[in-house]
C-alpha cells in the first residue's frame, strides 16, 4: 500500500484509536455526552477513511491523480475540524457551531470529489 491508499490507512487507523479510546472514556466515566461525537469518528473517520484506502489500493493509478491527493488534503483537514469541533459544541460550546458547520460542507464536498474521482472506476474512462 502506499501513496493515497496508505495516506488514508494511516488516517483511519488514527481515528479508530481515538474513537475507541473516546468509547472506553465514556464506559469508564458513564458520561455518553460524546456518543454523537465517537459515533462520527468511527464512521466519518475510521470508516470512510478505511473505504477510501482500499478503493485507492484497488485503482492505484486514480490514486495517484492530483485529484485523488486533493481528495485527501480536503477531507483529513474537514474530517479533523469536524470532529474536533463537534466535541467542543457537545461540551457545551456554541460559538463553534458556525465553524463545524463550515468542516460538515467542506467535508461533504470531499465526498462529492470522492465521487467525482471514482467515476472512470465505475464506468469507464
Amino acid at each position: 500500500m502506499s501513496g493515497t491508499a496508505r495516506n488514508f490507512f494511516i488516517l483511519a487507523l488514527a481515528y479508530g484509536i481515538v474513537g475507541m479510546m473516546l468509547g472506553l472514556h465514556m464506559a469508564m466515566s458513564q458520561d455518553h455526552t460524546q456518543m454523537p461525537t465517537h459515533a462520527h469518528i468511527m464512521v466519518l473517520g475510521w470508516l470512510m477513511s478505511a473505504v477510501f484506502a482500499f478503493f485507492y489500493h484497488l485503482f492505484p493509478e486514480i490514486g495517484r491523480s492530483l485529484l485523488a491527493r486533493i481528495h485527501f488534503a480536503l477531507t483529513a483537514v474537514a474530517g479533523v475540524i469536524l470532529l474536533v469541533t463537534l466535541y467542543l459544541f457537545l461540551a457545551g460550546n456554541p460559538a463553534i457551531e458556525p465553524v463545524l458547520g463550515l468542516a460538515s460542507i467542506a467535508f461533504f464536498l470531499g465526498m462529492v470529489l470522492f465521487a467525482w474521482v471514482a467515476r472512470p472506476a465505475l464506468f469507464g474512462r
